[in-house]
């Protein structure tokens, strides 16, 4: 890829007019930039958050809107496999786009109206969408053989962004009612209950109208899970008791932990923490500073997990090329054999970008670090039309083509989380969150005094 020569004033100046010019023309996208040197560490956040956002803009599905699964074709069905959890970071990213004045806020808002009323109309099963839709007809695409319905996990990083809309776009005027008033409905008709499989202590991951509970996954943690069951305890509707977070989630061989590696606390969840989206998924919207409940103190936990995978990374055991202080972070992403679940216990010599990204409120030193890295001395083989691609494996020689909406979302949402608290704050100020918190014992700083 050519590398251009920009000093810092420079390019900020041409972003500056250039998002000006794209405020005012509907038609237009976000043009993609190339590497420019010298930039601050300011300057290089903004080029990364708004090129990984080219994926949810210019990439969205031009019926729904939504985000496709992936950037390259889905397991033979085409390109119109949009994914729901993705989706739900892409509104994430939208109102990251829309405060930091990338689109117009009337841009926002069309593409809004056109989610909302898309999922408004799509196939939900007790209110919970699928994994995998059709983005053009809202049609469930089946995600395994009998994984053809309700995937609550998938729906509550889709609710986590729509709350965070909710919170958003608060204009009195139609367009922007009707966003807060569809994003309502469905929160109000998602039946969180009837996923504990009559009555059990646990959430109960897929149901499907034609194989029932054939699934049989409980959803127990410590993992990415746990956004799951703050919204089903937070719901006004169909909420669930709290015995289910405490006698479901909080029980099992892998949640509590407790051992040190690298000298380093681990209070929750697999030895070495396990892949890194385990403390980013959840957090996109649910502030860790200061969340406690019995349990565990998130930030910490959060916190801990990444640098034990940072020092995992930089002590590089298996002596995999490239590892090191600057070139860290294992998580799920594609790699040369197809696509893995990345970590400590379950290193392939594979680094993907989002894992070191999206730890920006946890390691901001670390995280910068590989950034400049990923930006400046990779460039040429990972940075592309959507930012960072997904993955690669210099031991390899293999550099991803393919860019993963769940993997892209946090990018740009994480960043915006250590520059601004943005979703944070959004979704924190939910009345719904916040009972729902209180109703699990849980304590945060965010959280209203009464």
């Amino acid at each position: 890829m050519k590398k251009i020569l920009f000093t810092p004033f420079i390019l900020l100046f041409a972003i500056s007019c250039f998002a000006q010019k794209n405020a005012k023309n509907t038609t237009t996208g976000i043009k993609p930039v190339g590497i420019i040197k010298n930039l601050t560490d300011s300057a290089l956040l903004d080029v990364v958050q708004r090129q990984t956002f080219r994926y949810f803009w210019d990439f969205g599905h031009p019926v729904s809107g939504l985000a496709r699964e992936r950037s390259n074709t889905s397991f033979d069905y085409g390109d119109e496999v949009v994914t729901t959890g993705g989706s739900g970071f892409g509104i994430m990213a939208l109102i990251v786009a829309d405060s930091r004045k990338w689109i117009s806020h009337d841009q926002a808002v069309d593409r809004m109206v056109k989610m909302v009323n898309f999922l408004y109309k799509a196939n939900s099963f007790h209110g919970a969408f699928p994994h995998w839709m059709n983005g053009e007809t809202g049609k469930i695409i089946p995600f395994g053989r009998k994984d053809d319905g309700g995937d609550i996990v998938e729906s509550a990083y889709l609710f986590q962004g729509l709350l965070c809309a909710r919170q958003y776009f608060t204009a009195d005027d139609p367009k922007e009612q009707r966003i807060r008033d569809v994003i309502n409905w469905m929160w109000g008709e998602m039946e969180w209950d009837w996923y504990t499989r009559d009555g059990r202590d646990a959430l109960y991951w897929h149901w499907s109208p034609n194989n029932g509970w054939a699934m049989n996954f409980p959803i127990h943690g410590f993992n990415e899970c746990l956004i799951t069951y703050v919204l089903a305890a937070s719901a006004n509707r169909y909420p669930v008791s709290a015995d289910v977070y405490h006698r479901g989630w909080a029980q099992s061989d892998f949640f509590k932990n407790g051992k040190t590696f690298y000298g380093i606390k681990l209070p929750l969840g697999f030895d070495y923490g396990g892949p890194l989206f385990f403390s980013q998924y959840s957090f996109l919207g649910l502030n860790p500073k200061g969340l406690k409940d019995r349990y565990a103190d998130y930030w910490e936990q959060n916190k801990n997990h990444t640098l034990i995978n940072h020092a995992y990374c930089v002590d590089n055991p298996k002596k995999f090329k490239g590892y090191g202080e600057n070139c860290w972070g294992l998580t799920a992403s594609d790699n040369f054999e197809g696509y893995n679940a990345h970590s400590p216990t379950n290193d392939l010599g594979v680094i993907t970008p989002t894992a070191a990204l999206s730890a920006f409120p946890y390691t901001p030193e670390y995280s910068m670090k590989a950034l400049r890295h990923f930006y400046y001395d990779l460039g040429d083989k990972i940075w592309g039309e959507y930012g960072f691609v997904d993955a690669f494996s210099e031991s390899h020689n293999w550099y991803a083509k393919s860019y993963l909406a769940i993997d892209q979302g946090p990018i740009i949402v994480m960043i915006e989380n250590y520059r601004t608290g943005l979703l944070w704050k959004l979704f924190m100020s939910c009345p719904e969150i916040q009972n729902g918190l209180k109703k699990l014992d849980f304590t945060s700083p965010a959280m209203a005094k009464n």
